[in-house]
């Protein structure tokens, strides 16, 4: 069955030719670690929408641009399962998160788990982050070369245990420490070469298994604490939603739990290092978003967040540009096609939205940082259906999108109101692909306090 999409006039049929230009296990990993970008480029440019390439020693089946992303994202036919696509990479530490449900059971949980995300719950999530996030912000020092990931990712992991857990005031002490280094290794797992859960030392997935053992323990002596003394952090919801539908056992919590911190935290601290990189190239930008986090204040709502529409082009501009997830897998569990190419079941399959966002097909200048291009009068995003994906399509659209989104603005927010700051405009991070992009130098910044802050 032919799933939508327009076929180009030639039609580009996965076979072994482009399997023999690599490296033997590995083959086209590394080139896709190092650049992605460029590689889903060269792919597209000499294969087209639709080809096979051996990633992590194993063969795939690349989809690159908007037609072949929207048909597998809104899976007509029912052939693409996101399950087992990210249950190569990850299945065994984010096991039976929403993210690897597929089909009915899929719907019946998502239905159950946006009760935590109601707009009163992301209301009670703001203002517990609010000021949490105005404290830590303020306590940076400043440096004329500030590391601002790794300084992020601390900061959204210690507001993670907050807002998922209220707080954690039930941990002892060192505990947070130990459950946030286990959910860090958890992540990192993905692009581990040995794949083995058997606790092999010194390789990701044998970190990732300890560490998934312990998020565990941790998420399930505590449950019961969430249980009966609820508050406005995402566990005790979880919770609350868990025991009213009687769809969801302990078990599933936990699986849910861990499934959300990881979709919530890394993907948050991707999306502001990104942003702070954009702006300390854009000081125009950076000042019009600055006067008016100022005027806003210490502690926004969630209401006050929507007034800034300036700050939502700054946004979904860095995310066009710097999506947090690259590349989304599925595979196939019945024959089909895409764009009259034949693929079998049982195939890995790895949607690429990054190269959709930066195709001068549907962008202007698409290298260029220009939030404009998502104002009402331009709209840029509405060339095409999925010309802008940054949280995936279909049934799998990101369920947490707006709650990131809040704690995004919030934590830039902050940072505009404290600091001003600045990169060389030849200075591009040297990135990290190994699980998340990341700047491997953690974005030094020149980073400065502004002398008066507007309570």
């Amino acid at each position: 069955m032919s799933i939508s999409g327009e076929p180009r006039e030639k039609v580009f049929r996965p076979g072994p030719a482009p399997l023999r230009s690599h490296l033997p296990v590995l083959g086209k990993t590394l080139e896709y670690v190092h650049d992605p970008l460029s590689a889903m480029a060269r792919r597209y440019r000499d294969h087209g929408p639709v080809s096979d390439l051996n990633l992590l020693g194993r063969t795939r089946t690349a989809l690159i641009g908007p037609d072949a992303c929207q048909a597998a994202l809104q899976n007509g036919d029912k052939a693409f399962a996101s399950g087992p696509g990210w249950g190569y990479l990850v299945g065994p530490f984010f096991n039976r998160g929403l993210m690897l449900l597929d089909f009915e059971e899929h719907k019946h949980y998502r239905q159950i788990m946006q009760e935590a995300f109601t707009r009163p719950r992301l209301e009670g999530y703001t203002r517990t982050l609010a000021p949490l996030v105005d404290a830590g912000i303020a306590s940076w020092s400043p440096d004329r070369a500030f590391r601002i990931y790794p300084a992020l990712k601390s900061h959204t992991l210690d507001l993670a245990t907050d807002v998922f857990m209220g707080g954690a005031e039930y941990a002892v002490p060192g505990e947070i420490d130990r459950v946030n280094t286990a959910f860090v290794d958890c992540v990192q797992a993905a692009n581990g070469y040995v794949r083995s859960t058997a606790p092999v030392p010194f390789t990701k997935w044998g970190r990732a298994t300890r560490g998934r053992r312990l998020l565990e323990e941790f998420l399930r002596r505590h449950l019961p604490a969430r249980r009966a003394n609820p508050g406005e952090d995402l566990f005790s919801a979880l919770c609350q939603v868990a025991d009213a539908s009687g769809g969801i056992d302990d078990d599933d919590i936990i699986n849910q739990m861990i499934f959300l911190l990881m979709a919530a935290h890394d993907t948050t601290t991707s999306t502001v290092t990104s942003m702070v990189y954009e702006l300390g190239r854009d000081v125009e930008w950076q000042e019009r978003l600055r006067r008016q986090c100022l005027a806003l204040g210490p502690n926004p709502s969630m209401a006050e967040l929507e007034e800034l529409p300036d700050l939502a082009l700054v946004m979904k501009e860095t995310l066009r540009l710097h999506p947090p997830v690259p590349v989304l897998a599925r595979k196939t569990v019945k024959d089909t096609e895409i764009l009259g190419v034949e693929i079998p079941a049982g195939r890995l399959i790895s949607v690429m939205p990054l190269y959709s966002h930066h195709m001068p097909e549907y962008w202007t200048d698409p290298e260029i940082f220009d939030p404009e291009r998502f104002s009402e009068e331009r709209r840029e995003d509405k060339s095409h259906r999925f010309a802008w994906e940054p949280f995936g399509g279909g049934v799998h659209k990101c369920l947490g999108m707006i709650f990131a989104n809040l704690e995004s603005k919030l934590v830039l927010s902050a940072l505009l109101r404290h600091f001003e700051w600045s990169v060389p405009l030849d200075y591009s991070p040297p990135m990290k692909n190994d699980s998340l992009p990341y700047p491997g130098d953690g974005l030094p910044v020149a980073l400065r306090r502004l002398s008066r802050v507007h309570a």
